[in-house]
């Protein structure tokens, strides 16, 4: 009896033991799918968006759920795996997390994070009132809550907090509020990280205009700021060459030695010209940021280029917005930042209407990849002739290309930016 006992016991525990061999075996499975803000924000193969899915021309229409698992899946298709929201007012980015949610519970492989916004205000802003900007709005605390609550709630699917939109930049005259504001609530969510009512490996950020993190003009380099760049997990930089065509046209036109040179040569270096101003933004804030003794990330929040105007970028204006140089901007910005480990939440994902809804051809409602009726525009055509979006429809149209895929009845629609005589390029 004693030499079957043992013999009993023997085998139990080596049957113990290759069930522990095999529990380790698939633990490093189970811990790989913990992405933190800081491998993802930092991994090439984890590319990152700006998504909006309203199709109407006011946001009272919101996309339903099946909607947005259907954006969801067009993106993932296209090697999206982090989607940024922009404000907790209104159900959509709460939607967007429970679609998520629901997909990866009907496909457990199925990989989509969320940086998550909270809009922030001055006092008066959007009211008929002179906007106060040195007092913050008293809609601020509840939305900081609200997203609190729900990054905490889904803190395997949201990874980042964005304190504000472009709310510290000057022009943004109908809202803007002064660093201090940005950093209270920065501060705040870091206390609840720190108290174990939020992930500790929660980034918290806010995503401003390249000036607003001290890369332009001296009178943002105030002490708020600095506190702010020290206080945040990384730094969301905005950088959008297409709005200096004409505000600040250093790197726009043609030079007179290269007009012999046939129409897409031309407008390939006036695109790597755009994308040599946006590196070199993001060089002005990461010199600022060395100069106050920080060294932490930096990641770009926003950059696109609209494929439509009627006004200041269009045929009466700089020329720059068509599908083509928006195709070829999309191109060069991936390559640049996915060789450098810089998340890029390039905006945006699907042209929304209601940003301009009283001017149906503005270069607000033209930023998006796809069409709203889930056309892929050109910088997505090659993604179209590899089948990665077979099977999938957007509100039940299959994704096609736009100009039925005809690249010369594109690049006739093209035009070129003026010819400048004394122009050297941007340098």
């Amino acid at each position: 009896m004693r030499v079957l006992l043992t013999s009993f016991m023997l085998s139990l525990l080596l049957s113990f033991a290759a069930c522990k061999d095999v529990q380790k075996s698939e633990q490093p499975k189970s811990e790989s799918k913990q992405m933190t803000a800081s491998a993802i924000l930092s991994n090439p193969d984890y590319l990152a968006i700006s998504y909006g899915g309203y199709r109407g021309v006011t946001r009272d229409q919101q996309p339903t759920i099946e909607q947005l698992k259907e954006d969801m899946r067009i993106l993932a298709a296209m090697g999206i795996k982090i989607v940024r929201t922009y404000n907790m007012q209104l159900p959509q980015a709460t939607n967007i997390v429970k679609a998520i949610d629901a997909l990866k519970k009907e496909q457990p492989d199925f990989e989509m994070y969320v940086m998550l916004g909270a809009w922030i205000d001055c006092k008066n802003a959007w009211t008929g009132l002179e906007p106060d900007h040195n007092v913050e709005s008293e809609q601020n605390a509840a939305e900081i809550d609200r997203a609190a609550a729900l990054a905490a709630k889904y803190p395997d699917i949201i990874k980042v907090i964005a304190v504000g939109n472009e709310a510290m930049v000057k022009w943004a005259t109908s809202y803007y509020v002064q660093p201090s504001v940005i950093l209270k609530w920065v501060n705040h969510l870091q206390g609840l990280k720190q108290k174990g009512d939020l992930p500790k490996d929660l980034w918290i950020t806010s995503s401003d205009n390249f000036a607003s993190w001290g890369g332009g003009e001296r009178e943002y380099h105030t002490a708020d700021l600095n506190a702010l760049i020290k206080a945040v997990d990384y730094i969301s930089m905005h950088t959008y060459p297409m709005h200096d065509t004409h505000y600040n046209p250093v790197f726009w036109g043609t030079a007179a030695q290269d007009t012999t040179l046939p129409k897409e040569q031309q407008i390939q270096k006036a695109m790597l010209r755009a994308r040599d101003y946006a590196i070199d933004q993001y060089s002005s804030v990461y010199r600022y940021m060395k100069s106050i003794g920080v060294d932490k990330p930096i990641h770009i929040g926003e950059t696109g280029w609209a494929t439509s105007c009627n006004d200041l970028y269009g045929t009466a204006g700089s020329k720059a917005t068509d599908e083509y140089k928006s195709g070829e901007f999309y191109r060069l910005m991936r390559e640049w930042t996915t060789s450098k480990n810089i998340a890029c939440f390039y905006f945006e994902a699907f042209d929304e209407q209601w940003k301009d809804a009283g001017n149906p051809l503005g270069s607000e409602n033209h930023f998006g990849l796809f069409t709203i009726d889930g056309k892929a525009k050109y910088a997505l055509w090659n993604q179209v002739d590899t089948k990665a979006f077979q099977g999938l429809t957007r509100d039940g149209n299959p994704i096609t290309k736009t100009y039925g895929g005809d690249k010369q009845q594109l690049l006739n629609s093209v035009q070129l930016p003026a010819v400048k005589s004394n122009f050297k390029g941007y340098e």
